[in-house]
């Protein structure tokens, strides 16, 4: 059964307040339901999905390549015949993997590395597939907050990851916010405030101004969840 929250209020407006409800826990991360949003607070890991140069062979890359899975289990990359598909020199990054996002430009091939959302360029937030059960789906537009200098950064959801880690964004995320964003040595282990505005999008990556626009005019207007005073 879903529960009230009483240590979190819903801000409707410039007033009213009511009990904000807990709709599920991730890991150690109680996710939030508003009427117009997820919220959540957590740390920020960096995903680097979907960069050109996130992952290559012999270790080259930004990130571990155990973090786009493995022989026979590539959850991160594009692949042929179960092999994972070398850039050439027309792509961006030659000899390198393609990386690969849940939320995808389909106007590219499977194989084309603009077919994803780059996390060197885009800010985006990943969500665990639980919550595309509660509403949130690939390709909503959200605010994410860092609550230590108050920077506010609009993103949309472009990956999924595991189902019991919350709060993780690109590499750009992670800049825009001013947190370390290396994906092997950075991130922060909290402070940071998510809210997903679900059914916001229409399935696909936006420009960085529709983002911002998008993010924006939703944030501004919406009840959400945040500590009472």
């Amino acid at each position: 059964m879903r529960t009230l929250w009483p240590s979190y209020l819903l801000i409707c407006g410039a007033a009213a307040a009511q009990p904000c409800e807990k709709l599920l826990t991730v890991g150690a991360v109680d996710v939030f339901k508003s009427p117009t949003s997820l919220t959540w607070s957590a740390g920020l890991a960096i995903d680097a999905d979907g960069a050109p140069n996130a992952y290559g062979p012999d270790g080259k890359g930004l990130d571990h390549l155990a973090n786009a899975g493995r022989p026979g289990n590539w959850w991160g990359l594009a692949t042929k015949d179960g092999e994972p598909v070398i850039q050439t020199a027309a792509d961006p990054y030659p000899g390198y993997y393609v990386s690969t996002t849940a939320l995808e430009d389909k106007r590219y091939a499977s194989t084309d590395p603009r077919r994803y959302v780059d996390s060197g360029k885009t800010p985006y937030v990943v969500v665990p597939p639980q919550l595309l059960k509660q509403g949130a789906r690939l390709g909503d537009f959200a605010a994410v907050v860092n609550e230590k200098n108050g920077r506010v950064v609009y993103a949309q959801v472009a990956d999924i990851g595991p189902k019991d880690k919350l709060g993780e964004g690109s590499i750009a995320l992670a800049d825009a916010l001013d947190v370390k964003s290396d994906p092997k040595r950075g991130g922060t282990a909290g402070g940071i405030r998510y809210v997903v505005f679900p059914s916001s999008g229409d399935g696909r990556p936006r420009s960085a101004e529709e983002t911002r626009r998008e993010g924006s005019r939703l944030y501004g207007a919406a009840t959400r969840c945040v500590s009472p005073p």
